[in-house]
């Protein structure tokens, strides 16, 4: 998500007796270029056209979401540091050290964090920065007894890792996605996240949190602020995977027509049966997986099958497209429409679970302009790569996002917070009636 595409045109010397105009960067005169949202550059003898995405203003502001969830969560106890105290039974500078706890860990993995964003892309490193923010806020969830200092301890640590991962982004985010003239207006937004986290990390906690002397009570008031700071922190992270489930859906559906027609030329009606077969065995692999889902409450274990069974039936689609064999392909179309469709579904219940209480209509939404923006950039990119290099490394970049979503569903915790507290007012029906 956070690779900038775009689009560039090389400034030849044109042929002066040339008259056709068709409309893109290198045929423009600079002024023209420039009022189409293009960028010039300069590179020795030659001139570039560079226009950049209209995506990016989504992508700086997800990624100063996040950055106010890490800096939220490292002054939060500070905030309220007596009450802490007395919770704990430790003293302040115990308190004050899961503070300094960020600014010491920043130091030793600077210089290792800065190798690793030079190897890998924005992407990779706001993944690892986003995941591990999510990890610490869980982590510091089991904290909640007088004698579980060392737990949030290490929540808190978890916590300081990813702000190493977070804090240099800013700049690299604003000079891959913008161009010369919002610079520094996306670097400031980009900044403004951990500005307002800090300011959120005073607020909250004074207000959430009384000064109570009985631990219960305090216990339960510091639950509430954990969930809150876990649940953003999980919505963040979720985001991203399903994301990049719908992203791949979308690709597909778009580019279907193009990869069948590569393989079997002139049997366009083939495109229209894998389409349906993809369409009847999503709605199947829905109704299926629903059932399931209600009568079993498996939300993690349920979700994770499908997303693996997503990831064989591409690399079957992926690796039986080009044998001329049709019947293995509508096998491998219906194996990823079943799983693929079913996921999507179990995968908004599965968001809302884990970031009760915030709205459903909140959670849903996101995830809904995720999977908008994961698609565009897949269907995008995947088409370039078909046009360039052929079908099956298309195919195999949607299998690499999709096991990367897999390896990442499997780290999530299953605490089914909405259903726990459904069984609670059942139970306490049951002993009123």
């Amino acid at each position: 998500m956070l690779r900038a595409p775009v689009e560039v045109g090389v400034m030849e010397d044109e042929d002066p007796n040339q008259q056709e105009h068709d409309g893109t960067p290198s045929q423009m005169s600079p002024l023209e270029a420039e009022a189409h949202g293009y960028t010039l550059f300069r590179v020795s003898d030659r001139e570039f056209m560079i226009k950049v995405s209209k995506r990016r203003w989504a992508v700086v502001l997800v990624f100063s979401c996040y950055s106010m969830c890490n800096a939220f969560q490292w002054i939060q106890y500070a905030a309220i540091n007596n009450i802490f105290m007395n919770f704990y039974g430790v003293s302040s500078f115990a308190i004050d050290w899961l503070s300094m706890c960020y600014m010491l860990v920043y130091i030793p993995l600077l210089l290792p964090v800065a190798w690793l964003s030079e190897k890998f892309s924005l992407r990779t490193i706001a993944l690892t920065g986003s995941a591990l923010n999510c990890l610490g806020a869980w982590v510091k969830l089991g904290s909640l007894q007088p004698h579980l200092f060392p737990v949030t301890m290490l929540g808190q640590v978890i916590c300081s890792v990813a702000q190493v991962f977070i804090l240099g982004m800013p700049s690299p985010i604003a000079s891959v996605w913008f161009g010369d003239d919002e610079v520094s207006t996306a670097c400031s937004i980009a900044v403004l996240g951990n500005q307002l986290g800090n300011a959120l990390g005073f607020l909250v906690p004074a207000v959430s949190v009384p000064n109570i002397y009985n631990p219960d009570e305090l216990a339960y008031h510091i639950s509430i602020m954990f969930y809150i700071t876990a649940g953003v922190a999980t919505l963040l992270f979720i985001l991203v995977i399903i994301g990049l489930n719908a992203g791949a859906f979308y690709a597909l559906c778009t580019l279907l027509n193009r990869m069948v027609i590569f393989h079997y030329t002139g049997e366009g009606v083939i495109v229209g049966r894998i389409g349906l077969t993809i369409a009847v065995a999503g709605m199947l692999g829905t109704v299926i997986s629903s059932i399931w889902l209600d009568r079993t409450k498996t939300y993690k274990e349920t979700t994770l099958v499908l997303y693996i069974m997503t990831v064989v039936g591409m690399a079957g689609y992926t690796g039986t497209l080009n044998l001329g064999h049709l019947w293995i392909v509508y096998i491998t179309a219906g194996i990823i429409g079943f799983s693929i469709t079913g996921y999507l579904t179990l995968g908004f219940e599965f968001a809302v679970e884990l970031t009760y209480p915030e709205s459903e209509v909140v959670s849903s939404g996101l995830l809904n302009v995720s999977a908008q923006v994961f698609g565009i950039v897949f269907t995008i990119s995947q088409g370039q790569i078909i046009d360039n290099y052929g079908t099956t490394p298309g195919n195999i970049f949607l299998c690499v996002f999709l096991t990367l979503g897999a390896v990442l569903t499997a780290f999530i915790k299953a605490d089914l917070r909405r259903q726990r507290l459904l069984r609670l007012f059942r139970e306490v029906e049951v002993v009123s009636g």
